[in-house]
């Protein structure tokens, strides 16, 4: 699976946060969710951490394999 990209964010002053996938609106953060988002950004590699943080993570063969006949319950 390739590795997370296009992912941007923007921290604004009430403390929203706003992350975008490639210039679409991806997630709203708020209060402490979006604390907790900008100091995990701001610790390392930050595509990753948006990737996971918006639910975009989940790509292709996941998102397949959850409709297979075989795992339906």
């Amino acid at each position: 699976m390739p590795r997370p990209h296009g992912f941007t964010y923007e921290a604004h002053r009430d403390g929203t946060v706003h992350v975008t996938h490639h210039g679409r609106p991806a997630t709203t953060l708020r209060g402490r969710r979006a604390e907790a988002f900008l100091t995990e950004v701001t610790g390392g590699d930050a595509q990753p951490v948006r990737a996971r943080w918006t639910g975009n993570h989940r790509r292709g063969n996941e998102r397949r394999a959850r409709d297979h006949p075989r795992t339906r319950r």
